[in-house]
């Protein structure tokens, strides 16, 4: 197994520069040279984290390569996100998005976020609405990596880690019942939290949670200023 050193970790002079972080430049560098096209983009925030977005085909193959490849033998965790701005605003509070956006002279403060507009994908980048990621650790040297993969609308579905990693079994299986992603040869996708007859997908954006439409969420309701509030504003305006 081919391994960072721990004298490629970054030293106290590297600490000094920020700029300069050999270690993160070197895994970016060994990912690219194996991946190639498969390695989309990266992100190194150096002396803290890399972030690294794969292309769908080489997502397994990227895990396979970080573990024996580059050391990282601890899987952390693995879960999706979905990067459509909510449609349904602040559920109970709605009326302020509604003031809100006609302040800002919409045309039709009805309408609900378009799944099309204000999409962000963080570090590293993304094409899609939907992704998965990991987070995988080098617990030899200390180092941590974030890998990311986009998934289309028209078919979300990538490679399992499972065969790479075990662990990754029921993060897998947590990520098909939340956004109703598919794993590729996954050992059995069967239900993880909730009734096989459930329907929809409950982490994703779109989906209404109708709990909280009937109870507000805590923080959206009025509260009550703590004692000496008062005093000590009339007291700054004094």
């Amino acid at each position: 197994m081919s391994r960072l050193s721990s004298t490629d970790a970054p030293t106290d002079e590297a600490e000094a520069t920020p700029r300069d972080d050999t270690a993160r430049n070197e895994l970016v560098a060994r990912l690219t040279a194996h991946l190639g096209e498969g390695l989309l983009e990266s992100h190194i925030e150096p002396g803290v984290d890399v972030w690294l977005r794969v292309s769908r085909e080489s997502w397994r193959e990227a895990a396979a390569f970080a573990k024996d490849g580059l050391g990282f033998a601890y899987f952390n965790f693995l879960s999706g996100i979905d990067w459509m701005p909510s449609p349904f605003g602040r559920e109970m509070d709605s009326q302020i998005d509604t003031i809100l956006a006609a302040s800002a002279d919409h045309d039709d403060v009805s309408a609900p976020a378009n799944a099309d507009d204000g999409l962000e994908q963080g570090l590293a980048g993304g094409e899609t609405r939907f992704q998965v990621f990991a987070r995988l650790n080098d617990v030899v040297n200390g180092l941590g990596i974030t890998l990311k993969v986009d998934l289309p609308d028209d078919d979300l579905s990538v490679d399992s880690w499972v065969p790479v990693y075990p662990g990754a079994n029921w993060h897998e299986r947590e990520a098909k019942e939340m956004y109703g992603f598919s794993f590729n040869g996954h050992p059995g996708l069967r239900p993880l939290y909730l009734p096989s007859e459930f329907e929809g997908h409950p982490l994703r954006k779109d989906y209404p949670l109708l709990a909280r439409r009937m109870k507000p969420w805590p923080g959206i309701v009025d509260v009550e200023q703590m004692p000496g509030d008062d005093e000590e504003e009339d007291g700054g305006e004094a």
